[in-house]
């Protein structure tokens, strides 16, 4: 056994027991871990939870860290719904008594916390934003030059998901930079666990977009992540939503690309820890 595989098999061994919930027609699956403040993570497209399995074992000493995999994606039943997201969070907060969270949202998960920011159903004390993609029209799930859905829907619907796993393993907001087996592990198993409920379905339903008068009128402290290798457009779209928001910071993780709390947990997890430390406390 090489050290790669000896390193995966005591990850799958100590994860925690998966815990699960029922929301509006769909069985979603949960991690509660840690105790102290609440950070809610809200993963992004074709991942899940496990994507945050560097930050939760590093700051659960300090936190109570809650991840969930959202409706339709890892674990988790029923049809993905942007709009719904933002409910099942909220009564996911509510079943686990939670009375106040920071909200940490990746990639597609951060639409669904600019709305949660908006529309909160419990008090937030600070958000951070990674690899946020620019605001899509109602309707679309992202940027097309980012991300060519309708390409990756025609390959699902024609030749399977295998195929579409394939290539999408290879775009670069799917790969990463870092030689390490374990998160290279944890991203295979993500993307290989991807149902693709939203590829082989009708479009799902979107928020529309982000009212940025109404984000600053809760003068929310926000932290904005990318990789220093992100995409130039993910990049580009955090420098100007930073310079349009009240109470930001932006930073970038060395090092990384798109996927950079895999890439580089120990600086992305630094990066949390001192925001956190100042905002979620």
């Amino acid at each position: 056994m090489t050290p790669g595989s000896r390193q995966a098999n005591e990850w799958s061994r100590s994860r925690p027991k998966e815990s699960f919930i029922e929301i509006s027609d769909a069985r979603l699956r949960y991690r509660d871990e840690g105790r102290g403040p609440t950070v809610v993570f809200i993963h992004g497209w074709t991942l899940d939870l496990d994507l945050w399995e560097f930050q939760a074992s590093a700051l659960s000493t300090h936190f109570r860290v809650v991840r969930l995999d959202r409706r339709g994606f890892g674990l988790s039943s029923g049809r993905p719904s942007l709009a719904q997201d933002v409910l099942d969070i909220g009564a996911l907060c509510r079943h686990l008594e939670i009375e106040r969270t920071a909200v940490v949202g990746m990639s597609q998960g951060a639409r669904v916390a600019l709305q949660l920011a908006i529309a909160p159903p419990l008090p937030i004390s600070c958000w951070v934003l990674d690899g946020v993609p620019e605001v899509p029209l109602p309707g679309a799930i992202a940027n097309a030059a980012d991300l060519p859905y309708e390409h990756y829907r025609g390959i699902a619907r024609r030749e399977g998901m295998a195929a579409f796993r394939l290539e999408w393993a290879q775009h670069p907001l799917a790969t990463l930079r870092t030689h390490n087996a374990r998160a290279h592990e944890i991203l295979a198993t993500m993307i290989e666990r991807y149902p693709g409920h939203d590829l082989l379905s009708p479009e799902i339903n979107a928020p529309s977009g982000t009212n940025y008068d109404a984000f600053n009128a809760v003068m929310p402290p926000l932290l904005i992540v990318n990789g220093e290798y992100d995409l130039d457009s993910r990049r580009r779209y955090a420098q100007r939503l930073s310079s349009r928001l009240d109470h930001c910071e932006r930073i970038e993780i060395p090092d990384a690309g798109h996927l950079c709390s895999l890439d580089n947990p120990q600086m992305y997890t630094a990066a949390l820890r001192r925001f956190l430390d100042t905002h979620a406390t």
